[in-house]
């Protein structure tokens, strides 16, 4: 709103083009996002304590879980919308159709882990939604946003799939982009929340896969940058960047709290917003299969959990100690600091290989 309000007074006053800048205003955005988050970090982890927000651990898992996080304040992805919307509405372009998209599929998201946050803290467990229910209403969430990319958001790119590593392997999906759709956003949510499990082991490959997306995001909207990269060019879609490094400025200020021992947990309700929201850039920018690369991690663990119940339902045995995969290293005596540093160097890895694909064609 704050970039629009300017905009439309650069003409008369010149000096504030300044702000029509795409990479000014993401890193505005970034550093609005972040110092939201800073400020009110404290207060907000206190409210909760004093509230008995807290985090239902799992009986059946690492038994120091039991004594180290028992008590710790939950829903702490509340903080992290507060930074993010800051960020996107003081200075994205509130008239691009990329912005309403992501806007609401961030906040119905949002709203449905805070939902089943409510729900494990009400009944005093782990289980909150069913996974059934919840599946079928990120699936209805993912239809509903559908009515936005269909018709607000104009694009002859909209159904086809672009493979890295090829300049010209396209496939337009017709019909099936919609199955395709669904898949990437639910998925990608759930594999986020997935790997909320550890302390700071979700931020940072957040982090990581938006700072891609910044750029990758930046540009696709460009078309001399894109036309030299060999990569769809696409009208609009450069403002995804804003939204990008608010996610990036939000995280950055939750890791302040969340790094280890954290002081405070994202919940479903960061884990699916944002698992939600970095789905659907990956769709807008055309680069889903990059998303699956940067953000290797969050299939990884995805996969593990996958593997584990399919496993045990055909020959009743497990592959894994426990699922996620990063409980399954936590069990074989790895130091919870440990899994989560080697589990960054993995997804560092995997976003720098994400990015190479797009001058490797």
């Amino acid at each position: 709103m704050l970039y629009n309000l300017l905009s439309s007074y650069s003409e008369t006053y010149s000096f504030l083009n300044f702000f029509n800048f795409l990479t000014v205003r993401t890193g505005l955005a970034v550093i609005t996002a972040m110092l939201i988050v800073f400020l009110i970090g404290d207060k907000f982890i206190n409210y909760f304590s004093s509230k008995k927000i807290t985090n239902p651990i799992r009986s059946d898992g690492p038994q120091d879980h039991l004594i180290k996080k028992i008590g710790t304040p939950t829903m702490g992805g509340v903080l992290i919308l507060i930074g993010l919307f800051s960020g996107v509405f003081l200075w994205a372009d509130i008239y691009n159709p990329y912005n309403w998209l992501l806007i609401f599929i961030t906040l119905s998201f949002g709203i449905l882990g805070a939902f089943d946050d409510y729900k494990k803290i009400k009944n005093n467990n782990s289980r909150g939604i069913s996974s059934k229910l919840k599946l079928l209403i990120q699936i209805l969430l993912c239809l509903i946003s559908l009515i936005i990319f269909y018709n607000f958001i104009e694009s002859d790119l909209k159904t086809n799939l672009y493979f890295p590593f090829f300049k010209n392997l396209v496939i337009n999906l017709g019909w099936f982009f919609i199955p395709f759709y669904l898949f990437v956003i639910v998925g990608s949510s759930n594999a986020v929340n997935l790997t909320d499990g550890l302390d700071g082991l979700a931020t940072v490959p957040v982090i990581l896969v938006a700072g891609c997306f910044a750029f990758i995001s930046y540009v696709s909207g460009n078309i001399i940058f894109s036309e030299y990269l060999l990569i769809p060019y696409i009208e609009g879609v450069g403002e995804v960047a804003v939204f990008c490094g608010a996610i990036i400025g939000a995280s950055i200020g939750f890791l302040w709290f969340n790094a280890p021992p954290a002081k405070i947990f994202m919940g479903d309700t960061g884990s699916l917003a944002l698992g939600g929201s970095l789905g659907a850039v990956g769709v807008v920018t055309k680069h889903e299969i990059v998303l699956a690369i940067t953000g290797g991690l969050f299939v990884l663990e995805a996969v593990s959990v996958i593997v584990q119940v399919v496993s045990f339902k055909l020959t009743g045995k497990r592959i894994f100690m426990m699922a996620p995969i990063h409980h399954h290293f936590e069990k074989k005596g790895w130091a919870e600091s440990t899994v989560v540093i080697r589990f960054w160097i993995i997804s560092l890895i995997l976003a720098m290989i994400g990015l190479a694909t797009l001058k490797l064609r």
